[in-house]
């Protein structure tokens, strides 16, 4: 096993600990970062997030299309149409969280800067990560009831992750916007 920089281990954990689900935070960002490697500020961390999240989406995406080609073989239509939904909003999630790593990018090509496009930009980011964090609770919630099959369950585990390291990079992503707002207001108050 790699051994962690200290400094950027530490930096994660002060970092996560404004996130609802803070160990999974720990545990999936320390996985991306070995001794030769940093995070070099809020804006990096978010990438990083990001980056977890649509590769928990993307897992969990491909997981259950292959779940739901084989629920329509056997002609399961309950739960075939369960998790078809529940696909669909996940592969939602895969095409916002997308977008938001795009856009996150252009805020960095912006350069240190912070102006309205900017703030535009980080606005957008906001969105389509709300967006997927939304819709990968719908599908959490599609999962109802008692008696669930353990299929099912499992179902439900996996979009619950995607619904919660999306929770994660979302507070983390936020924190960068706060950061770059409250510099754009010290930079637009001087002379």
């Amino acid at each position: 096993m790699a051994k962690h920089n200290p400094q950027t281990v530490s930096y994660i954990e002060s970092s996560c600990n404004g996130t609802l689900y803070q160990d999974l935070c720990i545990r999936c960002l320390a996985k991306y970062v070995n001794n030769y490697s940093t995070i070099d500020g809020p804006h990096h961390l978010a990438q990083v997030a990001l980056s977890v999240s649509l590769s928990r989406a993307l897992h969990t995406r491909g997981y259950l299309m292959k779940l739901a080609k084989e629920l329509k073989t056997i002609k399961n239509k309950r739960d075939y149409l369960t998790v078809k939904d529940c696909a669909n909003q996940i592969s939602d999630s895969v095409d916002q969280l997308s977008q938001a790593i795009k856009e996150l990018s252009r805020c960095s090509q912006r350069g240190s800067t912070i102006n309205d496009d900017s703030l535009w930009h980080i606005s957008n980011v906001e969105t389509w990560v709300s967006t997927a964090l939304t819709d990968a609770s719908s599908c959490v919630y599609s999962f109802t009831g008692i008696r669930m099959s353990k299929r099912m369950a499992a179902i439900k585990v996996k979009a619950q992750n995607v619904a919660e390291v999306t929770s994660n990079a979302l507070a983390l992503f936020r924190r960068y916007a706060l950061s770059s707002q409250q510099s754009a207001a010290r930079t637009t108050k001087k002379p």
